[in-house]
């Protein structure tokens, strides 16, 4: 019994993770799915990175802030999708706000800086990288001059409707903790990224699939 006590911990190790990572994959199974008003497909297929954070709650009475959990994947030097890392976002605002609200969010990458930045701390959209509200529709031919500046777009999903979304002062951080109940204690993210993992659960490994079936359409 005593041998069963101490395993247990163990065994229920990932178990959350797990559940984040198939929410994930829920929302990026719901984009494949969403008619013209979705995420570029071009626009995921020419980043370097993409993050989804699912059921982002949004809360406040005067000050509100906000909080997700999610994953992070890179592209490849062969230009395949990495396994994921999990992340952290959380930011705040102040204003008069009543009410709770839970959205999906979805970052695209264009460059390696940002994610670097998240890989050595934390990072702050819209202060240590530009970031605007991504184009929607099939395709992201609609992007203004303006927006293409930008090294990432950001987009969020309420009531079933994906659209671009200025998300400046949220911070990105990656969770060791999630990335250590699933990879094991001292994996660091980029570590993850080259491929550097084994025994990783089914679910996590869909979220890299979803990646490549989205942006090979």
């Amino acid at each position: 019994m005593l041998f069963a006590a101490v395993l247990a911990p163990g065994a229920r190790a990932g178990e959350a993770e797990v559940q984040r990572a198939e929410n994930a994959v829920r929302v990026l199974r719901e984009v494949l799915q969403a008619p013209d008003r979705r995420v570029p497909s071009d626009m995921i297929a020419n980043a370097y990175a993409v993050a989804v954070i699912p059921d982002v709650i949004k809360a406040g009475f005067v000050i509100g802030g906000r909080h997700g959990l999610g994953l992070i994947s890179v592209k490849t030097d062969n230009g395949i999708w990495s396994n994921p890392s999990f992340i952290s976002m959380s930011g705040g605002s102040i204003g008069f706000q009543v009410g709770v609200s839970s959205t999906d969010v979805i970052l695209v990458f264009r460059t390696q800086r940002g994610v670097d930045s998240i890989v050595h701390g934390k990072f702050t959209l819209g202060a240590d990288a530009s970031a605007a509200a991504g184009p929607v529709g099939r395709t992201a031919q609609a992007s203004t001059d303006a927006q293409l500046k930008a090294e990432i777009y950001s987009y969020s999903r309420a009531r079933g409707l994906f659209a671009g979304a200025a998300l400046d002062g949220s911070v990105i951080s990656i969770d060791n903790d999630a990335n250590a109940a699933v990879y094991g204690e001292g994996i660091t993210p980029r570590r993850i990224f080259a491929g550097g993992v084994s025994n990783v659960p089914n679910a996590v490994v869909d979220f890299r699939d979803r990646l490549e079936e989205y942006t090979s359409h």
